[in-house]
């Protein structure tokens, strides 16, 4: 019997992981030995993990609470299993699906079936992960429909834009001569003028 291991994931740093360590304790794992990860599930980049991969040995067996907490990418989880299971020899056990125990089925058969509910469950986590980056992609769009501004509110305008955007467009200045009298890069005295006369024409 080697070591015992637990690993968890939240996905971001105000999240919490206690329901995670209530079970690997549970499960007996010593609390020198959770690693814990305060990030994306997206791919296996991830500080703690790679911790673990290193301490992993032969016989030992990682504890983790679901699959999604392994991971979100099919792909990668599937590849990551294998590397844990056949190059490190070590085992898994998914807290909350017992049949994805490597330990329990060394057959054929039960090699098989862990390999066959593993491909399901990784492919509906990484179906989640499309769904709500799909869901948040929509709710953004929906928001600034309805006129809702994200990112960093522009400055506002110099006292002068109007009157040095009124000689700009009599050609009495040159764009820089204008972006300099307002005092901001060309660039942004263009994308403000073009956004003026937008606005403008909007309200005509």
């Amino acid at each position: 019997m080697g070591n015992i291991f637990g690993y968890a994931r939240v996905s971001s740093r105000d999240q919490n992981e206690d329901r995670q360590l209530i079970t690997m304790r549970e499960m007996q794992v010593p609390e020198k030995n959770i690693f814990i990860d305060k990030q994306s599930g997206k791919d296996f980049n991830r500080p703690q993990y790679k911790k673990l991969m290193r301490k992993i040995r032969q016989n030992d067996i990682i504890y983790v609470k679901s699959i999604d907490r392994l991971g979100r990418n099919y792909t990668d989880i599937q590849e990551q299993w294998k590397y844990i299971t056949k190059t490190k020899g070590a085992d898994i056990y998914v807290i909350d699906m017992p049949i994805l125990d490597t330990r329990r089925e060394k057959s054929l058969l039960g090699t098989f079936i862990s390999d066959l509910v593993l491909a399901l469950l990784s492919y509906v986590a990484e179906n989640e992960r499309v769904n709500i980056r799909q869901r948040q992609a929509e709710g953004i769009a929906a928001a600034k429909a309805r006129g809702v501004h994200f990112g960093r509110m522009p400055k506002p305008l110099p006292d002068n834009f109007y009157e040095v955007y009124r000689r700009w467009k009599m050609k009495k200045l040159s764009v820089t001569e204008a972006a300099k009298e307002c005092g901001m890069p060309t660039t942004t005295f263009f994308d403000r003028a073009k956004a003026f006369e937008k606005s403008t024409m909007t309200k005509t």
